[in-house]
């Protein structure tokens, strides 16, 4: 009998642990504690966003309300080289005060090592910062007058550049032909170090992003001006943060066909855009300047909010 016994006992000790172990099991489970190699397993939090990349200018329509004789632009993605823009990107109009950015630099370029003499470096920053047209002439004689337009072309690879051929201006600068294609490439050619070479080339960028003076009365004189409007008034502060943006500007009334003869460049390490316009004079530099500034505002991305207004005039898309 005590054999008989005992056997009950271990089956009736063996049912009850396995009766005080389930509840225990189950309650585990149910915090989540399914066990396994090396303990339980633990709940994994989500990984965090990918956050979006910084704006950017890139291509997108562009439609600006726009009457005068020419309007076009075009965009430089600086990392993959592919330029887009306006129909009409290749057409040319005459550059003015924009040149003066090659000048300085075709000057930087031949110096190589050597430094400027202190009158060169004032008109290269007079040229630059208030578009001197003394301080152009100066530099535009030191490089070979003609011969430096022949060089851009070459240097930058410019398509549609020719020099001007107005009757009654052949041989000035300022009505050397190009076209907004070929203005992103120069932009470009400054940026990457071919125009102003490895040593000058921060100098004269830091020259640009320094441009002053607006479109006042005030600031235009008769042989300088302010030239910070444009491209730089249609970014956004996320995009002017992210570092300097140099930018060289072409203005004038001409009364040989009676227009406002307007160009904006500027340029950063991402892009380089350019606007070229010919519309009548009595719309006044402001008109050109605001235009300027809608197609910079239309390319940024992602879009921080409604495109900057042009003054309405008949209706013209580009």
């Amino acid at each position: 009998m005590r054999p008989r016994v005992t056997l009950v006992l271990a089956v009736m000790a063996v049912l009850l642990g396995s009766a005080l172990l389930v509840p225990t099991a189950y309650a585990r489970l149910a915090n989540g504690d399914g066990g396994g190699a090396g303990g339980g397993a633990e709940s994994v939090a989500a990984p965090a966003p990918t956050p979006p990349p910084p704006p950017t200018l890139a291509a997108a329509p562009v439609s600006v309300a726009f009457k005068g004789d020419f309007f076009s632009w075009a965009l430089m993605d600086r990392g993959t080289g592919t330029v887009s823009g306006a129909k009409n990107l290749s057409a040319t109009s005459s550059t003015e005060s924009m040149i003066k950015a090659w000048f300085a630099a075709d000057y930087l370029r031949q110096l190589g090592d050597k430094a400027p003499s202190a009158a060169m470096r004032k008109n290269i920053t007079t040229a630059i910062r208030d578009s001197n047209d003394d301080a152009a002439n100066a530099l535009y004689g030191a490089v070979g007058r003609a011969a430096t337009i022949k060089r851009m072309i070459g240097t930058c690879g410019l398509t549609d550049t020719r020099p001007g051929t107005v009757p009654g201006y052949v041989g000035w600068w300022s009505f050397t032909q190009m076209s907004p294609r070929d203005a992103v490439r120069l932009g470009d050619c400054i940026a990457d170090g071919k125009a102003a070479g490895p040593k000058w080339t921060g100098y004269l960028l830091d020259e640009m992003s320094k441009v002053r003076g607006t479109t006042a009365a005030k600031d235009q004189k008769q042989r300088s001006g302010g030239g910070r409007w444009g491209i730089i008034d249609g970014l956004p502060e996320s995009i002017i943060s992210q570092g300097p943006v140099a930018m060289k500007n072409g203005w004038t009334p001409l009364n040989y066909d009676g227009n406002w003869h307007v160009n904006c460049l500027a340029v950063t390490d991402k892009w380089s855009l350019a606007v070229m316009l010919r519309y009548p004079q009595r719309s006044g530099l402001d008109y050109g300047a605001q235009v300027c500034a809608s197609v910079a505002a239309q390319l940024v991305t992602p879009q921080p909010g409604a495109a900057l207004k042009v003054p309405q005039q008949p209706a013209g898309k580009v």
